[in-house]
């Protein structure tokens, strides 16, 4: 149901709402079971996940199967008319590059169907492997092209590689041709970052998922991606991962130690590239001062509203949205207008 208020109707468009196909979760409990994927990072969050009998993790994933009535009923629930679907991280990218290049071909297929079936309630993003950069710009063409896919998620590093790597820009060039945005979704640490994090119960979603792709985002700024790719965009998740926060700190330290060092090769503050180049959403955040802080740094048409279904299912989060103390169009553009924006919905 819309948001009803004096001044008119608001859509609630939730950006980064995961789901999963049952093929790939299989193949997850594949490699756990045989330990065939050294990544001590998703052996822990998926070995909590998928093999645990709490009540917790058994209802996530059944929801995160579910493409259906039943998602829809939860929608319904907490007032959100539609869900940009984006398949849950790691994805396709702890795979080997064929099954990678597969899986994602098949979920593709799998989400659209729902998509159509449901096109009021439903959009979603593309799956690609970024083991085959040239091979993941096609499909990245046929996911949206043909099948009506809305732009692209990453779940961030792939097998502990970066997109800063120009290896694999011909995603980029290929999003930027498209129009597509690419929501670089975390996962956990790499091997080489995980040790720590795992020793403190902090890889995932309470600390290691914001540090890896805000790490993730300032490598590419520092590239150069975004000389070189002017009109892409990249939309991140749960209030920007802490990068608005560190906006000022960042450009200081380019200047001090990147240009003492003589490796700040940028034409511009990193600051100004992340608030053109970059969109966050407020998944797992519903959180008043973190969103006004957002909407204050990166701009009304920067910040749009995920709610980061199922892994945060909190209905009360959509009521605080609700209550933000902002005019009537800036509460439109962020449960609305943006999304419908940045991934042509």
């Amino acid at each position: 149901m819309p948001l009803i208020t004096p001044n008119g109707s608001i859509k609630r468009i939730a950006t980064e709402e995961a789901w999963a196909p049952t093929t790939m979760l299989k193949a997850w409990r594949k490699l756990l079971e045989k330990k065939s994927f050294d990544d001590p990072g998703f052996q822990n969050l998926w070995g909590f996940f998928l093999n645990q009998n709490a009540s917790y993790t058994s209802e996530i994933i059944d929801r995160l199967q579910n493409l259906g009535e039943a998602r829809i009923a939860d929608m319904d629930k907490s007032g959100i008319d539609q869900q940009l679907l984006l398949l849950t991280a790691p994805g396709v990218q702890i795979f080997k590059r064929k099954e990678a290049m597969a899986v994602a071909r098949a979920s593709n297929d799998e989400v659209s169907e729902a998509c159509r079936k449901y096109p009021n309630r439903f959009a979603a993003l593309a799956a690609i492997a970024p083991q085959d950069p040239k091979a993941a710009a096609l499909e990245m063409e046929r996911a949206i092209k043909t099948l009506g896919l809305k732009g692209v998620v990453i779940n961030s590093h792939t097998h502990g590689e970066y997109l800063d790597d120009q290896k694999f820009w011909p995603i980029f060039e290929a999003a930027e041709a498209l129009d597509a945005a690419i929501y670089i979704h975390p996962q956990t640490p790499p091997k080489n970052m995980s040790a720590e994090f795992i020793k403190r119960n902090l890889d995932g979603a309470i600390m290691g998922f914001a540090v890896e792709v805000a790490l993730h985002v300032v490598a590419i700024v520092l590239s150069g991606a975004f000389e070189r790719f002017p009109k892409l965009k990249i939309v991140i998740g749960h209030a920007g991962e802490g990068l608005p926060y560190w906006l000022y700190r960042l450009d200081h330290q380019q200047n001090v130690i990147l240009g003492s060092m003589g490796e700040n090769k940028l034409k511009r503050k990193i600051s100004e590239y992340i608030r053109e180049n970059v969109y966050v959403t407020t998944s797992g955040m519903g959180w008043e001062p973190a969103i006004m802080f957002c909407q204050q740094i990166m701009g009304e048409d920067h910040v749009l509203y995920a709610m980061d279904y199922p892994y945060q299912y909190v209905q009360e989060e959509v009521t605080a949205h609700d209550k933000l103390p902002i005019s009537f169009e800036a509460l439109r553009k962020l449960y609305q207008t943006n999304a419908e924006r940045i991934f042509h919905l």
